[in-house]
């Protein structure tokens, strides 16, 4: 290939073929129009392959990833050495965090032993993946083409449904129908340090349960789950980390002050993969304190009822095909227990806590051979997106009436790219006002005009480039509500904030009184039919060019 050579790379236990049919002619960054996977290259027919949506499980899931070239097998790798974390490093560096497979650990070495079930990651990730959860054929030929068509049927999702994604209530199954029910392990059979739970960087506090969707009741709250991370501190304990005003803190907060002893808690493992969006995102119309059936809004989104069973030692209904839950109880009235540190979302090492709840593990059920997820933290695009970011459009829409469209790229936390439909002075700025007064994560906010492609970070920086006059063409908020785990932050949860508007600028705002147009533009507009005749005389070379045969 032109920019790597897989014959030099070593990496013994990733055979060269796997690798290059996950990856054929996928050099290109995340921003690259031009999509190359599973061998496809552009120009090529291709249909969407293996198991179609709704997903019962997560292995469904992974079998249409491997169907469709997105599934990298690494047959062994040793954790101890942390060649799981590097490798993750090593593919991302290679094809970027929104254009890398998932990967599958057959067998991995953790703390001296070597174990067989299998440990995934970056399932939904690659930008195909937006796609294929819901059963859509992806525009095989555009990353961001892909993106845009997930969007489009999400967003036609809502229109039919009053701006909401719709419910299909849960369904409760017979436990001899329940996958999860396999295998039950009570009292001393229980230890947690028997799974392939890993310690993901050397200055993690140890290892942890980082992708459970921690499923609670309050009985004034209601139901919720979503996903926190856990440290392992025992064969039959672990820490329980939601963070202040997360909605799961909030429940064990209130109950707590109610007096109350204990929380139950079913941790729930291997979710398919709407479930596992869920769990990590604010699609769930959760305003204030209201009640949310997160259940019934994945049956909605799936076209499907969510299978579900009752927990062991609890009423709590888990999904019946995921892979493994640990249940227990959260002691309320005990003294509370240091956690931490560990690697965060914005790839830095977060502190370490002094005062974390905790659970004493009372019933592990799980499935025969259970496979687990691991989220290398701040490596990679950790859910899909594109459910989130249409709602988010749908919201500012109402506020920005001339939004285009909004994206927060998962490579670069903290960003926020907003396209618009400019017609009058300092809408620019009134948009970017809008996010940074409503959107935690949004510290830096970069508008532009409505001809560039928010996906692509190249064309926004170009943009950034070309049409930004830094000196008034700014807001600065001094201070304002921010994500918890940016490290840059000098007191918890609060940052300082930028809207920087790129778009063209009118003479009112002390722009020029003509900007000129872009050279493509203005091909475009001289010679209209040269782009295509292009494609069609000239795409075997582009797509030949640096592929080895």
């Amino acid at each position: 290939m032109s920019q790597f050579d897989f014959d030099e790379l070593d990496l013994p236990e990733v055979t060269r073929r796997q690798l290059l049919a996950i990856t054929a002619g996928a050099a290109a960054a995340a921003s690259a129009p031009v999509a190359v996977a599973g061998g496809h290259r552009r120009g090529q027919k291709r249909r969407l392959r293996g198991p179609k949506a709704p997903f019962d499980s997560v292995r469904d899931w992974m079998e249409a990833l491997e169907a469709n070239g997105l599934l990298m097998r690494v047959p062994k790798i040793d954790q101890d050495q942390y060649h799981a974390t590097a490798l993750f490093f090593q593919m991302t560096d290679m094809f970027s965090k929104y254009a890398s497979p998932a990967i599958l650990f057959e067998e991995m070495k953790v703390d001296g032993r070597w174990m067989k079930s299998p440990v995934f990651g970056n399932h939904q990730a690659h930008w195909f993946t937006e796609c294929i959860a819901f059963g859509i054929e992806p525009d095989w030929n555009s990353y961001h083409g892909s993106y845009r068509k997930a969007k489009a049927y999400l967003g036609e999702m809502l229109d039919k449904n009053g701006g909401t994604y719709p419910e299909i209530p849960p369904v409760e199954v017979p436990r001899d129908q329940a996958p999860i029910k396999e295998v039950v392990l009570k009292g001393d059979e229980i230890n947690l340090l028997d799974f392939p739970f890993i310690q993901t960087n050397p200055a993690d506090g140890g290892r942890y349960v980082n992708t459970g969707s921690h499923f609670m009741v309050d009985k004034e709250l209601g139901a919720n789950f979503g996903t926190y991370r856990c440290q392992i501190k025992g064969p039959r304990k672990l820490g329980v980390n939601p963070e202040p005003n997360q909605t799961n803190w909030k429940m064990l907060m209130a109950a707590k002050e109610r007096g109350e002893e204990y929380a139950n808690l079913s941790i729930v493992l291997g979710q398919d993969p709407i479930i596992w969006m869920i769990s990590g995102t604010r699609v769930a119309p959760r305003f204030g304190n209201n009640k949310v059936d997160e259940l019934a809004i994945a049956g909605g989104i799936r076209g499907k009822a969510v299978d579900v069973v009752r927990s062991e030692d609890s009423d709590l209904m888990i999904p019946a095909h995921a892979e493994m839950v640990i249940e227990g109880r959260v002691p309320l009235q005990a003294p509370m227990e240091p956690e931490g540190p560990f690697g965060e979302m914005f790839g830095y090492l977060g502190a370490k806590k002094e005062e974390n709840f905790w659970m004493e593990v009372t019933t592990i059920t799980h499935r025969k051979n259970p496979w687990f997820m691991n989220a290398f933290t701040g490596m990679q695009k950790g859910m899909l997106t594109a459910p989130q970011e249409i709602l988010y459009d749908n919201f500012l829409r109402r506020r920005i009436p001339y939004l285009i469209t909004y994206h927060n790229p998962q490579y670069a936390m903290g960003l926020v790219f907003m396209s618009i439909d400019k017609t009058k002075p300092f809408q620019g700025i009134e948009a970017g006002k809008s996010v940074v007064s409503g959107f935690g994560i949004a510290k830096i906010v970069i508008i532009v005009d409505k001809d560039v492609d928010v996906h692509d970070h190249l064309e926004v920086m170009a943009a950034v480039g070309a049409r930004w006059q830094p000196a008034k063409a700014h807001y600065i908020v001094d201070e304002g509500g921010g994500l918890f785990t940016d490290p840059s932050q000098p007191s918890y949860g609060k940052t300082s904030k930028i809207v920087i508007d790129a778009t063209r600028q009118f003479p009112e705002e002390g722009g020029k009184e003509d900007f000129p147009e872009s050279n493509r533009a203005l091909l475009e507009k001289g010679a209209p039919e040269a782009m295509a005749q292009v494609r069609e005389l000239y795409m075997k070379n582009l797509t030949s060019w640096g592929v080895k045969s």
